[in-house]
């Protein structure tokens, strides 16, 4: 852990802290360093996410009425 790191207070459910201290320990990682890693992923995807929202954002938009009226139209209901 890094002298810049911050503490905070995270309330887990029973099982899931349970399997998190158990992965921690088979893994010789730190529960800290889990969390970490799996906020940092969850950020990542995220932003990949609104990255590709944004590239998108140009393409035409149907609603559901038309969407299955196109499907039926091109015999695909």
């Amino acid at each position: 852990m890094s002298d810049s790191s911050k503490r905070s207070t995270v309330y887990f459910d029973p099982e899931l802290h349970r399997a998190l201290r158990l992965k921690a320990a088979s893994t010789q990682r730190s529960v800290s360093e889990l969390v970490n890693q799996a906020v940092r992923q969850a950020l990542i995807e995220d932003q990949e996410d609104l990255r590709a929202f944004e590239d998108r954002i140009a393409e035409p938009t149907m609603t559901y009425e038309e969407l299955l009226d196109d499907l039926k139209a091109h015999g695909k209901l």
